[in-house]
């Protein structure tokens, strides 16, 4: 076929652009319009055919044809399910893989995702990537009929998939699975894209449908009999199609339809009266379109001026069976019934891409050396192969899946005993196992070395107290255990066990029964994981191990502060408690909580329930540079001196941005917290000797990072390419890094012996960036020529990939020897696997391995800054919180009056009563085994719902000057009226007639309490502080559960039967009430004292003892028939008065009872103290 020119009308096409192209003309030299140089002038410069579908068959037509949108290809599909694409202008063949089985039949259309290439067929869907592997195929049993396909918006995360069935389906790109199945009335045949979807129908209708909703906004008949092509593009559709000859045959329709998506209004048709069959909209001309017939008729048109047009014809000999046009608008593809391929467009430009990819092609390989083989060769002179990358063997642990249990075998006894029967058989239970119960046939790899649960402290106490002989703990093995597991030489299936996943098992009694000892012998307290969002536990403990980041979360801490969405302020009571704790487990929940009630943490993908398939080095390193931008937001809201926070965090830069087509410069500020780290790609040629660049190296290119874009210019105006540049003025104290591993590349150079340094050296001069370490640091440092500051790592986090049966999971690895109070003569590096905390080596924790451990933050900070632990801020607390009522619904205090500063200041020694009530904002999740056990999956999550803090001293002894409730967001699932006393609508604002504060009013005042030094008194303080997110050290708790008890006994006596037999009142008769229970335990406590001034201490337990075993450690009120009692108590008082003075009863003798009289009582605290849901 000889090559020809489609040649149309300059002045048409120059005049269109002008009008509707959003892009200036731009002239050559000679005066040509180099932008539409494409448009004026095309010209077959390639033409193949297509190849067959198989060996020995004959070429087939395509059955659909399109330009990829990323990378320089052209796709084709055929009618036995195959994908072939082609590159360059050449048509070089590149790939050709069977996407859809062959009796599934043609190929409909294709979308194009950075992922791959997803192609539709009747009835199935597939994603492959461009070099042919696949992602993910899908087929399900509603598919049968599927003819076109669509995305469902810019983010190009979903599409949607359709066709000639009753049946639509949502399918997620990322995962490869249907989120979901929409019942349709419509057979739609094409889809396309443009603000809404364009959906054409099989009676030859086009359906308008809402992305998000995917209701039909509009409809339009477009043809009578049905549409043969269409696009959409700049707010405008149009089609193709036929109608129906009076004789009952169809007719390809003389004019080609248009409708405007802005106004929802059909517009003048485009006459063709060789008839439309197929229309392309012009990717760069918004209101150009080309029109094609069968025949190879080409039209370019203007739809605002349809009359106006110009006609040429494409030389084909065949009748024309596709059409397209490239993206950028300078190539055009047609295929024709010969099973032919035309290629046209210009001569001297053409991509079919707009910004198009580089495209990856096989390694050449070079000729085998030629061996003289004979007898005497040694076999070592044949080299085995050497990978450098995994093989596609080695599968991912998130791709491998358990399959189904193999067949039980039957029972020989059975099978002796058969009897045969028309049905089959049946013999006699031999009843070897349970009812309903199986042989586990699964075959499960035993490994020695795993890290088994403990038991629970309850079992441990009663092992304890049956058999003292064996001194020797579980927990001393576990150390041993830890102390021989060794990372040398790990692989994957050998990750030691220190680095495994640990989880929290709960008895009957809750989280309070289990062993976290068991897994940290260290003074340095981890946090625990049975909280949302608690994987960002390792990066919360290497904030609190850099002396400049916890000084100033404290500092910020012990101001006036009180928004309820600060997380500085948080920060600063985690590390406070993490501080007091001394190596005792602690949880971030008040933290996380706060995390998760930010918008910005849902909108950035950084909640584990909006993330859920996200790596967890991602979200961390996410995490890390939300987290310090809301740091730094936070203290400056109220510090004085701003700027500390960004001589601490923040990276002082500026950014030139340059027109590379201009030389026009703009300057922005570029200041960051955080390096993302950038590694240039290694040389792909084996010959070539690269050196191996250092981690100095890295961050300096990554610091000074230049990147080369594409943006709109202000001087060009238009887009161009634009150059950046940074320009460094000052460092912070502290640099976070992000690790940034996306490459296997990158991951080699972390696995190299020490290639992470100790020490850097940083110089800035003249706007550079300067970065030493090593030998070279030591000479600059020795020469003392420039100012260099140096900075030493102070931990990192990583993440752990412990195997196929076990989820990726994040530890960290700190040096905490940089935050004790006084120097260190050497490094302590320490592994925080959550809960798990142990002391490593240096070498173990800087070697890392691509296969199970890679970093993903890191953290220097300067050495001068080292064991700069400032505990000033205890000096500077500001406690006008404790002298003023804070309410937000302007309800007072019932029964309260606050503290007066002049005579009643809190201070180190200051005995407090105290009382809290909780409501359960989440049911505990138990999982019913087989055998019929129950075993709890998550304890009850509860809420502080209300706080009342006594006086213990002074004249006003037992009246409470803290009583607040809790208002409280999230849904309550129960409000535990029997134990609480909190009732519906007591915690909403629109309805309380208590006052209301919020979490961090209420938790601060506790806060100022701890740090003033107050000694608090109450009944089973520990669950109280545990489920308040606080710690008190135990030189400042006074509990009367642990006054009052006998561990031989195994039992704790209750608040209710304390009060009734040692102080001769009944508590808790209707329900519970803070006030009531801290004024009782203040009284027990005074009650403590004055037999400890007696010398009779343990004979009055022993008493007590001994009463509650006759009553059943219950008042005898609670065991009287309700339905026998004549009379009730009053209801309790809360009044304010005073319990000072020692006119307590003598000593009770054996028999003895309160002389308050019995009366029916409603459901108090149980009589064991571990029994209750709330102590």
């Amino acid at each position: 076929m000889p090559i020809e020119a489609v040649k149309w009308a300059p002045a048409l096409a120059i005049a269109t652009y002008k009008k509707h192209s959003s892009r200036p003309l731009r002239e050559t030299p000679s005066g040509d319009l180099s932008d539409i140089a494409d448009v004026l002038v095309l010209q077959q410069i390639h033409r193949i055919a297509i190849p067959p579908p198989g060996l020995h068959f004959l070429p087939t037509p395509a059955s659909t044809l399109a330009f990829d949108t990323q990378q320089e290809l052209l796709w084709v599909g055929n009618e036995y399910g195959r994908v072939t694409s082609f590159y360059g202008p050449e048509l070089q063949k590149y790939t050709s893989i069977r996407a859809h089985p062959e009796i599934e039949g043609p190929v409909k259309q294709f979308l194009f995702h950075e992922r791959g290439i997803i192609s539709v067929a009747p009835k199935s869907v597939h994603l492959s990537s461009r070099r042919g592997l696949t992602q993910w195929h899908i087929a399900d049993h509603g598919m049968y009929d599927l003819r076109c396909i669509s995305f469902l918006g810019k983010d190009n995360s979903e599409i949607l998939v359709a066709g000639c069935q009753n049946t639509m389906f949502k399918i997620d790109v990322e995962k490869g699975r249907v989120t979901e199945e929409i019942a349709t009335d419509e057979s739609y045949t094409m889809m396309k894209y443009s603000h809404y979807i364009c959906a054409a129908t099989k009676a030859g209708s086009v359906n308008i449908l809402d992305a998000d909703t995917l209701k039909i906004v509009k409809t339009w008949k477009a043809h009578t009999a049905g549409i043969s092509d269409m696009d959409a593009r700049n707010n405008y559709v149009v089609t193709c199609g036929w109608s129906t000859r009076p004789q009952g045959t169809l007719m390809l329709d003389p004019l080609a339809n248009v409708f405007d998506l802005r106004a929802m209004m059909p517009l003048p048709p485009i006459p063709f009266h060789a008839g439309a069959a197929f229309v392309q909209m012009h990717p760069r001309m918004s209101t150009t379109s080309i029109v094609a017939s069968q025949s190879g008729q080409l039209q370019v048109v203007d739809l605002m001026n349809p009359n106006t047009v110009n006609l040429r014809q494409a030389n084909i000999s065949s009748y024309m069976s596709g059409l397209v046009l490239a993206p950028s608008g300078e190539a055009l593809a047609l295929t024709d019934q010969e099973c032919t391929i035309h290629l046209w467009g210009s001569m001297t430009k053409m991509h079919y891409a707009e910004y198009s990819n580089p495209t990856e092609f096989a390694d050449t390989s070079g000729p085998l050396p030629i061996v003289d083989w004979n007898l005497d060769i040694p076999l070592s002179m044949v080299g085995m192969p050497y990978y450098r990358e995994q093989l596609l063997s080695a599968w991912p642990s998130t791709q491998v899946y358990e399959i189904g249990n193999q067949r039980a075998k039957v029972d020989a006894t059975i099978l002796a005993n058969l009897t045969q029967t028309d049905f089959g058989g049946f013999a006699p239970n031999p009843r070897k196992m349970r009812r309903n119960q199986v042989e586990k046939t699964r075959t499960v790899e035993s490994n020695g070395t795993a890290l088994a649960a403990p038991k629970f402290l309850s079992e441990k106490a009663r092992e304890l107290d049956g058999d003292q002989s064996n001194s020797r703990r579980i927990s001393d093995a576990v150390v041993e255990s830890l102390a021989n597991a060794s990372l040398k030489g790990s692989t994957k299936a050998e990750v030691p066990i220190m680095y495994r996943n640990v989880e929290i098992k709960y008895s009957k009694f809750g989280v309070d029964d289990f062993d976290f000892e068991y897994y940290n012998k260290t003074h340095y307290s981890g946090l625990e994981t049975h909280i949302t969002n608690s994987y960002s536990n390792p990066l919360l403990q290497l904030f609190k191990f850099i002396p400049l980041i916890r000084n100033l979360a404290l500092y910020h801490a012990a101001t006036t502060c009180l928004l309820e969405s600060c997380l500085l302020c948080e920060l600063g009571f985690l590390f406070d408690m993490l501080d007091k704790a001394g190596g005792q487990s602690c949880q971030a929940t008040n933290f996380l909580k706060t995390l998760s009630n930010k918008p910005e943490a849902a909108n950035l993908g950084l909640l584990e329930e909006h993330s859920p398939a996200s790596p967890l080095s991602v979200m961390i390193q996410s995490t890390n540079r939300f987290l310090l931008e809301q740091i730094s937001f936070d203290f400056k809201e109220l510090a004085p001196d701003a700027t500390r926070i960004d001589r601490t965090l923040a990276t002082d830069a500026l950014s030139s941005i340059r027109c590379v087509h201009c030389h026009n410069d703009t300057i922005r500020p570029g200041g960051t917290n955080v390096v993302d780290l950038i590694y240039q790609p290694l040389s792909t040629n084996h010959r070539a000797r690269t050196s191996i660049p250092t981690f100095s190296q890295v961050l300096k290119a990554s610091v000074e990072r230049e990147t080369q874009t594409r943006g709109w210019c202000d001087k060009c105006r238009r887009y161009q390419q634009l150059a950046t540049r940074k320009t460094i003025r000052g460092i912070p104290m502290v640099l976070m890094i992000n690790a940034a591993l996306k490459t296997q590349e990158a991951q080699r150079l972390w696995s190299l012996p020490g290639w992470l340094p100790e020490e850097i050296g940083i110089i800035v001069e003249g706007g550079k960036f300067f970065c030493f370490e090593g030998e070279d640091l030591r000479l600059h440092i020795q020469r003392n020529m420039h100012v260099i500051t140096v900075y030493e790592l102070v931990g990192l986090v990583a993440d752990i990939n412990s195997g196929e049966q076990q989820k990726s999971h994040l530890v960290s690895l700190i040096d905490v020897a940089i935050s004790e109070r006084t120097p260190q003569e050497k490094s302590q590096w320490h592994l925080f696997n959550d809960f798990l905390v142990r002391q490593v080596s240096k070498e173990e924790a800087l070697r890392f391995s691509p296969s199970w451990k890679v970093p993903s933050v890191l953290a220097y900070q300067v050495k001068t800054a080292s064991n700069a632990v400032d505990d000033s801020w205890k000096d500077t607390l500001d406690t006008t919180l404790l002298y003023y009522d804070w309410s937000i619904n302007n309800q007072q205090p019932q029964n309260s009056r606050v503290l007066r500063p002049d005579i009643e200041a809190p201070g180190k020694g200051y005995h407090v009563a105290i009382d809290t009530e909780f409501v359960a904002l989440q049911q505990e999740e138990i999982e019913i085994k087989a055998d019929g056990d129950r075993e709890i999956v998550r304890p009850t999550r509860l809420g502080l719902a209300r706080v009342s803090v006594l006086r213990g001293h002074g004249d006003d002894e037992g009246v409470p000057f803290i009583n607040d409730y809790i208002t409280i967001s999230e849904p309550i699932v129960d409000y535990l009226t029997k134990w609480s006393g909190v009732q519906d609508g007591d915690l909403d604002p629109r309805y309380s007639t208590h006052n209301l504060v919020p979490l961090k009013v209420a938790y601060k005042k506790l806060w100022l309490l701890v740090n003033l030094g107050c000694v608090f008194v109450g009944h089973g303080l520990p669950k109280d502080f545990r489920t308040i997110n606080i710690h008190v050290p135990k030189s400042q708790v006074v509990d009367t559960v642990d006054l009052f008890y006998i561990r031989a006994r195994q039992r704790k006596l209750s608040l209710r039967f304390l009060a009734w037999y040692l102080l001769k009142e009944d508590i808790q008769q209707e329900t519970h009430d803070s006030i009531e229970d801290a004024r009782t335990a203040l009284r027990l406590w005074k009650k403590y004292e004055e037999f400890r001034d007696a010398g009779v201490v343990e004979q009055t337990i022993e008493e007590i003892y001994r009463e509650g075993k006759k009553w059943g450690y219950k008042p005898p009120s609670e065991s009287i028939d309700l339905s026998t009692s004549s009379r009730r108590l009053e209801g309790r008082s809360t009044e304010i008065s005073s319990v000072g003075g020692r006119d307590t009863p003598p000593i009770l003798q054996a028999g003895s009872g309160p002389a308050t009289p019995l009366g029916r009582r409603g459901a108090g605290r149980t009589s064991e103290y571990f029994e209750s849901p709330l102590r």
